[in-house]
């Protein structure tokens, strides 16, 4: 059985950072990891990129030949690849042995992982390929000034978690460059009747109901929290690793 990660994540958030890093840890472990660059639109690398989805299409190509706009043609890219999962992908992943520990540097658009169906088509590949898998969902750090970015962020972190099925775990990247990490902290464990409080100062009256049932869902059953990670302080890598293998 082959084991993989899943990383997505809003853009901005990290994610080839978080893969670049975990590369770096993996080799001074002593343990092989493959990085996978599924972001049509990506140019530079700090890892050695085992596969590349721009062999098979790129988000440049796409944008000249058919006048897309960035998002759209990206969408239009993540299609290709999925109409190409029996074809490029497999003869791709037939390279590696069945004990081989693979991770997806994917792209940052959000639909991915709320509402279209690619990566959850890809990732039913990769099971009908014998690989254990699991998701990475990274959130930059400095997202979480507030309240209401802290709902945002965990909803969107629940809308992949019941896109993709799979084994979950949150991380609150680039604590590195948090200037104040209590107001972080403060979301880490968060006490829900602040929460409430907090999130009734920010919205009109009309929306009490409503913010009582956000936190009720993240409080109540528990189905996101979240990992800070610091690339300063390497022992996380350890356990985020290797999740595949046991999940």
């Amino acid at each position: 059985m082959g084991y993989a990660q899943l990383v997505i994540g809003p853009a901005g958030s990290g994610k080839s950072t978080y893969c670049s890093s975990l590369y770096q840890h993996c080799e001074t472990v002593g343990r092989t990891i493959h990085i996978v660059n599924l972001d049509p639109a990506a140019e530079n690398f700090d890892y050695p990129v085992a596969m590349d989805i721009r062999e098979l299409i790129s988000l440049d190509d796409v944008m000249e030949e058919l006048g897309l706009g960035p998002n759209g043609g990206l969408i239009y890219c993540m299609e290709h690849l999925e109409e190409n999962l029996d074809d490029w992908l497999t003869e791709e992943l037939d390279n590696y042995l069945d004990d081989d520990y693979l991770v997806f540097d994917c792209p940052g658009q959000i639909e991915l992982f709320s509402h279209v169906p690619v990566l959850k088509n890809f990732v039913e590949h990769l099971k009908r390929k014998n690989f254990n898998v699991c998701v990475v969902y990274l959130l930059d750090s400095q997202f979480m000034t507030d309240v209401t970015k802290f709902i945002s962020g965990c909803m969107a972190s629940l809308s992949a978690m019941f896109q993709l099925e799979l084994p979950h775990v949150n991380i609150l990247s680039k604590m590195d460059l948090v200037t104040n990490r209590r107001d972080v902290e403060n979301y880490l464990n968060p006490e829900p009747r602040t929460l409430l409080a907090e999130l009734n100062q920010r919205m009109a009256p009309q929306f009490e109901k409503l913010n009582k049932s956000l936190i009720d869902l993240v409080d109540q059953y528990s189905l996101v929290s979240f990992l800070p990670l610091d690339l300063r302080k390497k022992s996380r890598y350890i356990a985020i690793c290797f999740c595949g293998e046991n999940l």
